[in-house]
Formats: structure tokens, C-alpha cells, sequence
């Protein structure tokens, strides 16, 4: 009779396991990714919601915010069903290039990102609050993935906007070095603003292109608007005199201030090589003597530059 009892016991047992026994991590996020795909609308309006009432993504409108919520809520579901990021990694690069031009910040999309985690986290609390051992798997297995998820779409925001200011830099770059032709064969290139060595090999790059476009014979270099520059950036200056003579134009520089002057002296910066004159309007008129010009009348020469 006990016999019995315990095979009856045992064959019970069999019948009606705990909940979830044995599953894997894999068993375990198909279970979420089906429950998150169940309750879509009502997980993707919260979102939404949170998003609003944390004042993130201000500079979008109410449905731009909401289509953009659904686009990344079924990326993200994708990215925890597959476990392959690739395709959230591109949205995200995506919907990074169109929002960062609006003013949307880092930690906007990271905010966003991390209320998406605790939505989806409280719904599962509230589905398997009944349950505490399966809640703990569940978790165990969501967390890894959802950190992950987070990672994926802060990086890839980070790398476009980092793309963004280094493109906007360069613009703001070519900006402030115009190279400017005042007639045929005499180019200006006023130089205003700090002048480091990445903007010195820019300004350099950009200056060898115009001799070579304009067939220039002359370059008048104004540096009136340079507060200051290092060694490595009169070595740069020298060796842009250099790199224009072997592009057949002489160079003349204008604007070098007392302080500078006295800098390069301590510096030992090689000279030699220099032309240099006082200030724009003298350098311009030793250019028109090097080009065998007749000087222009000062109002012509200021409608040329304007």
C-alpha cells in the first residue's frame, strides 16, 4: 500500500511540473518575446506615454514620437527574438541622422532607451508576480539581452552625431578660410580664428587646390585674425610656403603681429623662406608688383573683395 502511495505521489509529480521547468534561456525569451508581441498596443501607448511625461524627444510632435516609439519597440522585440542587433543597429543610425539635426540629445535617446527596459520590466512583473521563481528566470534571461539592446542603440547615436559634428566642423572650417581670387593669378587667403594643426593641413590641402585651379602666381596669406600659433603650426606655415612654390606661386604674408613675431623668433621657426609684409592692403600691392600690375584704386579693391 505505501508503495502504491509514493508511485501515486511520483506519477503526480510528473504530471503537473512547476511552471516553465526546465526551460532555457532560449524557451524563456520566446515566452517574452510572444508575450510583448501580445501586448503591443497597450506596452507601445505606455511607452509613448512615459516618454512624454518625462519630457524626452521635446522637439518632436506627439505622433512623430508615437511612430517613432512603434518603429523601435518591434526592432527591439526582433533584436530580443533573434538575438542579432544588426537590424535595430541600422534604425537607430537611421533615426539618429533624422532627429540629431532637430536638437535631440545623448541622453534623450539613452532616457528613452532605458523607459523602454522598465516598461517592458513591469510588465513582466505584473504578468509572473504570481510566480516568483519564473519571474527570476524570465528576468535573468531579458536582462542580459535588454542591456545589450541599450548599448547597441546608445553607441550608434553617439558614432552619428560624432559624424554629424565632424562634418558641421568641417563646414565651419572651409567657412573660415576662404580662399579668395582678387584677380587673375593672385589669390588671398585671409585666415581669421584660432589656427591648430588639423585647420593648418585643412587650410593647406584647400590652398594648393586653388593655386592649382586658379594657375595662380601669387598668394597673400592675412593673418591679422590669428590671436596665436605654436611651433607645430609655423612649421605648418612653412611648410605650406614650400608646398606653393613647388605649385609655381610665391607667397606673402601679411598681419604677423608683434606677439607672434616674438613667438616664432623663440621658436627658431626657419623664416627665410618667408615673405612678409605689414598688413593686407601692402601685401596686395607687392603681389601687383610680383604680377607686373598696375596698382587698382582703393574703392576698386574693396568692390572686388566685397
Amino acid at each position: 500500500m505505501m508503495g502504491e502511495a509514493m508511485a501515486r505521489d511520483t506519477s503526480k509529480e510528473a504530471v503537473t511540473p512547476p511552471p516553465a521547468a526546465g526551460m532555457g534561456d532560449a524557451a524563456l525569451l520566446k515566452e517574452l518575446v510572444a508575450h510583448l508581441r501580445d501586448n503591443r498596443t497597450e506596452l507601445r501607448e505606455e511607452w509613448a506615454r512615459r516618454i512624454s511625461d518625462a519630457d524626452l524627444l521635446t522637439a518632436m510632435t506627439p505622433d512623430e514620437i508615437f511612430s517613432e516609439a512603434t518603429a523601435v519597440y518591434d526592432n527591439y522585440v526582433d533584436a530580443l527574438e533573434t538575438g542579432s542587433v544588426e537590424a535595430l543597429q541600422a534604425y537607430a543610425r537611421d533615426l539618429s541622422e533624422r532627429i540629431i539635426p532637430r536638437g535631440v540629445e545623448t541622453h534623450e535617446v539613452l532616457g528613452i532607451v532605458l523607459l523602454l527596459r522598465d516598461v517592458l520590466a513591469r510588465s513582466l512583473f505584473e504578468k509572473y508576480r504570481a510566480d516568483p521563481d519564473l519571474l527570476n528566470r524570465i528576468l535573468d534571461a531579458y536582462e542580459p539581452a535588454a542591456n545589450r539592446i541599450a548599448v547597441t542603440v546608445g553607441v550608434s547615436f553617439v558614432q552619428e552625431r560624432e559624424r554629424v559634428i565632424r562634418q558641421q566642423q568641417e563646414a565651419i572650417r572651409e567657412l573660415s578660410t576662404p580662399v579668395l581670387q582678387v584677380r587673375e593669378r593672385l589669390l588671398i587667403l585671409p585666415i581669421i580664428g584660432v589656427l591648430d594643426a588639423q585647420r593648418a593641413r585643412q587650410l593647406t590641402e584647400q590652398l594648393l587646390q586653388a593655386i592649382r585651379a586658379n594657375r595662380a602666381k601669387v598668394v597673400v596669406i592675412d593673418i591679422t585674425g590669428v590671436p596665436d600659433i605654436d611651433s607645430a603650426v609655423a612649421n605648418h606655415m612653412v611648410q605650406l610656403v614650400k608646398a606653393s612654390r613647388l605649385m609655381g606661386a610665391s607667397v606673402i604674408i601679411t598681419g604677423l603681429s608683434s606677439d607672434i613675431a616674438r613667438t616664432l623668433v623663440t621658436l627658431g621657426v626657419d623664416l627665410t623662406s618667408m615673405r612678409t609684409v605689414g598688413d593686407l592692403q601692402g601685401g596686395i600691392e607687392e603681389a601687383e608688383r610680383q604680377l607686373g600690375y598696375a596698382l587698382p584704386a582703393l574703392e576698386d579693391l574693396d568692390d572686388e573683395l566685397d
